[in-house]
């Protein structure tokens, strides 16, 4: 009987030693996963954290003059001179006076983004003249042509269509500044997600007399995710618009120089002079368009 007593005894320590050590791995694993836990959650913090990149203060830039084209400029009047490559081709400079109402959803009645066009040159289309109004007319901008062709009828056509695209880079829907800021943005947030960007600022520049900042960007090799090799944008100093863009392909061969791409020069600019719907009519007496 002591023999199974003392037996019994044995036992019983087996099971607790057993329960004991049990508890104390069962301790030290919360205690890791708790550790990992942190771990983990410490270092997805690091993850998400943005480096600075080189464009940053030109996206704050760009974005500064998008909120003052919403909040603060309601229409314009200025001179566009404007030259582009397309297809490979160099086009002439084109001269357009333009009439344009920029787009603002925060007003108490949604404004929609509104242009008129006339070309001043060069002579092959001198007087042709284009109306469109964001949401109206079933998307389509109407373009009545000058000259011998003034006495052809108007066309409506849709922005984006062959005969409208025809010698464009963009289409009418992106006409005008605040449709050159936002494009802006969007190729400048693309840029921040790589190297390879060197962005200077330079004081004292001038576009038609006018103080401006110039802001290159340069790419200096060819990527696929680089629309251009070099950029220039000219900030006015007083409208804190750009007023000049221009962009440049890298060159040809060694030792060329580039090849431009686009450029939009904004001269004579006025601001909130109170433009009307009929500002953007095509039955505007004002105008040459066949009523």
């Amino acid at each position: 009987m002591h023999r199974n007593f003392r037996k019994l005894i044995a036992v019983m320590g087996i099971l607790v030693g057993f329960l004991v050590a049990s508890n104390k791995i069962n301790t030290i694993v919360d205690a890791q996963e708790g550790d990992a836990a942190v771990k983990v959650a410490d270092a997805k913090i690091n993850v998400n954290e943005e480096k600075p990149h080189p464009i940053d203060p030109a996206i704050k830039l760009a974005k500064e003059g998008r909120g003052r084209c919403i909040k603060e400029i309601t229409d314009y009047t200025a001179t566009l001179v404007r030259r582009e490559r397309v297809n490979g081709e160099l086009n002439d400079h084109e001269y357009i006076f333009a009439k344009v109402r920029n787009r603002n959803g925060a007003a108490e009645k949604d404004v929609p983004f509104s242009c008129y066009m006339y070309f001043l040159k060069p002579y092959a289309v001198k007087g042709r003249e284009l109306v469109y109004t964001e949401g109206s007319n079933e998307g389509k901008f109407c373009v009545h042509e000058g000259g011998a062709k003034a006495v052809l009828p108007n066309l409506w056509l849709k922005p984006d269509g062959p005969l409208a695209m025809q010698g464009q880079r963009y289409p009418m829907t992106k006409f005008g500044i605040q449709n050159l800021i936002d494009q802006m943005i969007v190729r400048a947030e693309q840029d921040r997600k790589y190297d390879e960007c060197k962005v200077t600022f330079r004081k004292g520049a001038q576009i038609n007399g006018r103080k401006c900042t110039l802001i290159q960007i340069f790419h200096p090799e060819r990527r696929p995710h680089f629309d251009f090799h070099v950029a220039q944008i000219f900030i006015d100093d007083e409208l804190k618009l750009p007023v000049r863009y221009a962009a440049y392909d890298w060159p040809t061969k060694e030792g060329s120089r580039p090849q431009l791409l686009e450029e939009y020069t904004w001269v004579n600019i006025k601001i909130n002079v109170g433009l009307e719907n009929k500002d953007f009519d095509p039955t505007n007496g004002n105008y040459n368009f066949k009523n």
